[in-house]
């Protein structure tokens, strides 16, 4: 367990765990998708605010998760800013793919690599895949709301 937990919960995770950007919920949200992972019961809410062509304004997150899905709610929270629904999806994706083995790679959302010791341990992946999985759909939706 020592060698699972000092692989996959580094200094670097804990330091993106306890510095998650956007934390608190947005007062006038286009939308708002709350995820969570029935396998460790961490849950994360997102709120975001779009423009007219769908990229998002405004973020807000509630994150109520292990450090490894704080971790990954900084990382999203930290590049989610202008970006709009496709490209959410494109890097909810990736990243799913990513963990379950399927690409090599993370895709092009920076930082997301941190996550590569976690890719053996199926149990981990709900947790680490929530931020993203609930910005890709609050944008989506936010994107409908608008349009």
């Amino acid at each position: 367990m020592a060698l699972m937990s000092s692989a996959l919960y580094n200094k670097d995770i804990l330091r993106l765990a306890t510095a998650i950007p956007h934390l608190g919920r947005l007062d006038h949200a286009d939308a708002s998708v709350e995820r969570r992972s029935p396998v460790c019961g961490s849950r994360v809410t997102v709120d975001v605010a779009v423009d007219g062509e769908g990229r998002i304004v405004a973020l807000g997150q509630d994150v109520r998760a292990c450090a490894l899905g704080q971790a990954s709610a900084a990382i999203m929270g930290g590049h989610a800013i202008g970006r709009d629904a496709a490209e959410l999806a494109a890097a909810r994706d990736a990243l799913a793919a990513f963990l379950a083995g399927e690409r090599d790679d993370p895709g092009a959302w920076p930082g997301l690599d941190i996550f590569a010791p976690a890719r053996p341990h199926k149990a981990r992946h709900a947790s680490i895949r929530l931020a993203f999985e609930a910005v890709a759909e609050a944008a989506a939706r936010a994107t409908e709301t608008v349009a």
